[in-house]
């Protein structure tokens, strides 16, 4: 199989391909463009004439394209799905869960667009202001450069074309090197769908060629990045004086108050942390539980992780495959190994077939290694005891990240001051981190990055306000 650059409304050639590879089998899956500076330029040129016909595009006929592409996606499901199972190693029963949130977020995509308003002012209320009224208008910024990760290949790419296209812009979209099949048949389904030559364009290759070239020209407005806090800063460093959005890293922590239900937690806190090989940005992988409860909470937890399916992403019922890459398996196996140097104790897992991590579980990890305080993007969480809620609010605090994070509590005091006093972007109340529906604004503070996500607030970083003033007098 052999993938082109889609600039323009049209498949081009490269000059260059390079091979891309099943994570989980190793077996060459494709042979994938890798765009020139020049094709770079094409792409953004393109853009850049499309951005005058996607500003005058009206409002409905932009929401029906965007309804229109999630017809097509519905109807491709299975296939969408294999190729992210494929090209990710994404269990497939998983696989199928993210093209159905796709499909639900260009829907918030399509109806976002047809309630784009800004509102009316009261310039009286201030001397001087009398006779005069006032409205704001909410306008598209024009050539969006998205930069997308591996672990959502398409419903991240939705978080960005979605909400780009139903406020009138334009996108280059670059994704992720290991996981282009997806992106790449969107762009397809939207041509399908009617969207004008040159709206969106996917070129896909190296991040110094195709990112920097996105990030640094002129001609693009506003850089929308999912990614690695390493990357983003480097992004934000270049941007200049262009808009930025930056949704990078995690390390989420949920807190387990005294008198919580034990089963119950441990049966969403196990998928939360495992799922797709823990590479998910709010993946729980801190867990702070009262001493109260904490031998019970081990013990189920620890027997539920054994119970996980290991093995091909393309078997229903797999639960945990392989990492994306044999260098992210390494990395996690010495952060593994410094953790047992230190006296931490493993309690499940540690160790890696092929490619894939075994889920791991790791107790009483002090919080100065790599397991706790950096991202561990595996199946790796580790559970520390706790003596109050307190206690284990400053630990998730104490943080370089703040994405999300969670607590389990009975008790509406206790939860209230941890809404107040976590410092992340979401508070989770009786639920894990990695809770997420595709409306809800979602980013953080810190190396957590800052801008939101989720299409209405999407749309308001894709947009600029104008005011508009009428003097009577």
């Amino acid at each position: 199989m052999r993938k082109e650059l889609f600039i323009d409304g049209s498949w081009i050639q490269a000059v260059d391909y390079y091979p891309l590879y099943s994570p989980y089998s190793g077996e060459q899956i494709a042979d994938i463009a890798a765009a020139s500076t020049d094709q770079v330029d094409e792409a953004i040129d393109a853009a850049s004439r499309a951005a005058a016909v996607m500003r005058a595009m009206p409002a409905h006929q932009r929401a029906a394209i965007l309804e229109k592409l999630a017809q097509l996606l519905e109807q491709r499901l299975d296939e969408a799905a294999g190729l992210i199972a494929l090209e990710a190693a994404k269990p497939i029963t998983t696989a199928k869960v993210e093209v159905v949130r796709t499909i639900q977020t260009y829907k918030f995509a399509a109806e976002e667009a047809k309630r784009i308003h800004g509102e009316t002012l009261s310039l009286d209320a201030a001397p001087g202001g009398e006779g005069r009224v006032a409205y704001t208008v909410r306008e598209p910024i024009g050539v969006i450069g998205a930069i997308t990760p591996f672990n959502f290949p398409m419903n991240l790419v939705a978080h960005k074309v979605g909400p780009a296209i139903a406020s009138g812009n334009t996108i280059v979209l670059k994704p992720a090197g290991q996981t282009p099949l997806t992106a790449l048949l969107i762009a397809e389904l939207l041509k399908e769908a009617g969207l004008p030559d040159g709206a969106l364009n996917v070129v896909t290759g190296s991040g110094r060629i195709v990112g920097d070239r996105i990030v640094t020209d002129d001609r693009v407005k506003m850089v929308t990045f999912t990614g690695s806090p390493v990357v983003g800063i480097g992004i934000r460093n270049k941007a200049g004086l262009k808009r930025v959005t930056l949704e990078l890293g995690a390390n989420s922590a949920v807190i387990v108050d005294r008198d919580t239900n034990i089963d119950k937690i441990v049966a969403r806190s196990v998928p939360g942390a495992f799922s797709f090989q823990g590479q998910v940005c709010i993946s729980l992988q801190r867990v702070y539980a009262h001493e109260a409860i904490y031998d019970e909470f081990v013990a189920k937890f620890v027997e539920a992780t054994g119970k996980l399916r290991i093995g091909d992403p393309l078997d229903p019922a797999t639960d945990v495959s392989a990492l994306i890459s044999t260098g992210d398996v390494q990395r996690t196996l010495d952060w593994i190994g410094e953790a047992k140097r230190h006296g931490a104790t493993i309690a499940a897992g540690g160790t890696a077939v092929g490619n894939v991590l075994l889920p791991t579980v790791i107790l009483e990890a002090d919080a100065s290694l790599k397991v706790s305080c950096q991202e561990v993007f595996a199946p790796i969480v580790i559970i520390q005891r706790v003596r109050s809620v307190d206690e284990a609010i400053g630990l998730v605090n104490d943080s370089r990240f703040g994405l999300q994070a969670g607590i389990y509590t009975d008790n509406i005091h206790t939860a209230l001051t941890a809404a107040e006093k976590l410092h992340v972007g979401g508070v989770m109340i009786n639920d894990i981190p990695t809770f997420r529906v595709d409306h809800m604004p979602y980013g953080g503070v810190k190396e957590s990055g800052f801008g939101r996500e989720g299409l209405k607030y999407a749309v308001e970083e894709m947009t600029e306000l104008k005011l508009v003033v009428f003097n009577r007098n």
